[in-house]
């Protein structure tokens, strides 16, 4: 079955932050997620700053040198400690910050822009942690499959985000193959994190800035994952489009303009409180 490939680019900002960006050609390519950040940060990077619309998932990979200092203007303080995952759902908005807990120590993670469904978009933001002790691990000769969210093979996370998604953090050895199973209906893509893969047969890997994704199709289907020489480790995002509009301005989206001038006119009056 062949695939489309997603670019990626390079985002550096400075020496303490350094991350590959996956954000689709247009707001549908990557439906129902908006954007992915694989990063390494050291020290903060990003002042205080408001989500509304979506959500702003952070998953720490298990070799982060140190974890993630998450707070809002909620009244959440959160320890993200590596191999853990924190989702904060936008709704119609909040300010958060998040830096290394450790400042010169590296964190690994990936920052996932997740859409909200039109009808909890202007609903109350809040917050969900899922420590890394809580992972459902699934392991499969020569493999091994975390399971931050959603599902692989039987195995649920027990998170209930306000999106239905999965995340699986898959780590394959040298020339290890994994069926990856997608329901009908659902849109999945791979991101590289070290190491080069195949997806049926197409080859992908950090060095190539290329992600693959998969087709919608009407009958669920299995796909083969396949580590190269060296192993690799990969990230999988599967999830059923929204199809709804999207209006942002970057640190807020919606499925109405009304509704993102609404949300930009609240944050302006300090309704989306500080920190």
């Amino acid at each position: 079955m062949s695939t489309a490939i997603a670019r990626m680019q390079r985002a550096n900002r400075g020496s303490d932050f350094r991350a590959y960006r996956l954000h689709g050609a247009d707001p549908s390519q990557l439906d129902p997620f908006m954007g992915i950040d694989h990063a390494w940060m050291s020290a903060p990077t990003f002042p205080p700053h408001p989500h509304a619309g979506f959500s702003a998932v952070t998953y720490l990979f298990l070799d982060s040198e140190t974890g993630i200092a998450n707070r809002d203007s909620q009244g959440n303080s959160t320890l993200i400690e590596p191999g853990g995952l924190h989702w904060t759902a936008g709704g119609r908005g909040v300010v958060h910050e998040e830096n290394p807990a450790v400042p010169g120590r590296t964190t690994h993670l990936l920052q996932i822009f997740v859409n909200l469904p039109r009808e909890k978009q202007n609903a109350a933001p809040f917050a969900l942690s899922l420590a890394a002790r809580e992972v459902p691990v699934v392991h499969r000769p020569g493999g091994r499959i975390r399971v931050p969210l959603g599902s692989f093979d039987g195995v649920r996370s027990p998170l209930t985000p306000p999106t239905e998604v999965t995340l699986l953090d898959i780590t394959l050895e040298a020339d290890a193959e994994l069926d990856l199973p997608v329901a009908a209906g659902e849109r999945a893509f791979v991101m590289p994190i070290f190491g080069s893969a195949e997806l049926n047969g197409q080859v992908f890997g950090l060095d190539d800035l290329g992600a693959p994704i998969l087709p919608i199709t009407t009958e669920a289907t299995t796909h083969r994952l396949a580590a190269r020489a060296g192993g690799a480790k990969v990230a999988v995002f599967i999830g059923e489009p929204l199809s709804q509009p999207v209006y942002s301005n970057g640190p807020m989206a919606f499925a109405s303009q009304e509704s993102l001038i609404a949300a930009t006119a609240a944050y302006r009056r300090g309704e989306m409180g500080r920190l």
